[in-house]
């Protein structure tokens, strides 16, 4: 229990996906699992809201080329992701007809097994961790401590993906600079585009680009985060 502890509070502070990912590979690789996979992704899968956060291990053998958008999307495990609430045990094993992957209660025999642990948030499933190894525990235990350090990382992840990028102090251009301070005093774009003697365009153009540099989503979070930096003042 105390090792579990340590681990969730390792992942509560981790810097980087890599000290995640070197967490997820730690925990999983005594219970036979040399292989990890971490995705974000929409309900539906849509290639255009996948997002890896962490791969890890031979999960293509010879088809190592594979390109990893299709995979996210062509996977029958990651398909079943969408049927499940819990997470599960799957096997991939090579029969007459090619491969076949399968949902399985307990993984036997030759062949790719793992556990698929669905993550799911205030708008329903937001993404998946994988573990996978040819000699896998699938014991009550380590399926649960896998469900816990799982879920976790990814809650790192994510946290990781949508934070502020730390940007050097001096990144804004003059314009952008001025720009953010006249939001900071109240003034609306078309008002400060009149000021500046620019249009209502430019202005937008200067602040997309400030966002951009700061890491931020929003122009209120543009104005603290520069304010922060003393790149506009108090």
């Amino acid at each position: 229990m105390d090792t579990t502890v340590q681990s969730l509070l390792v992942l509560e502070r981790a810097p980087s996906l890599a000290a995640i990912g070197a967490l997820l590979r730690s925990t999983g690789a005594p219970l036979g699992y040399d292989r990890t996979l971490m995705f974000a992704t929409g309900t539906d899968l849509e290639r255009g809201a996948q997002r890896l956060y962490w791969i890890d291990g031979d999960w293509f053998g010879e088809t190592a080329s594979t390109d990893m958008a299709h995979y996210l999307h062509a996977c029958p495990v990651n398909r079943h992701v969408l049927d499940s609430d819990a997470p599960f045990f799957w096997s991939k094993q090579q029969g007459v007809r090619g491969e076949r992957y399968r949902v399985v209660r307990q993984p036997r025999g030759e062949g790719l097994h793992g556990l698929q642990v669905p993550v799911f948030g205030a708008t329903g499933l937001e993404g998946a961790v994988s573990w996978g190894g040819r000699t896998i525990d699938a014991s009550p235990s380590a399926r649960l401590l896998l469900e816990l350090i799982g879920t976790a990382a990814f809650r790192a992840a994510h946290r990781l993906s949508v934070a502020p990028a730390v940007v050097p102090a001096g990144t804004l251009s003059a314009r952008e600079r001025e720009v953010l301070r006249w939001v900071a005093a109240g003034r609306r774009q078309a008002d400060i585009a009149a000021t500046l003697g620019l249009s209502t365009r430019t202005v937008e153009n200067h602040l997309r680009r400030a966002r951009q540099r700061l890491g931020v989503a929003t122009t209120a979070q543009a104005v603290r985060a520069a304010s922060r930096r003393g790149e506009i003042g108090d």
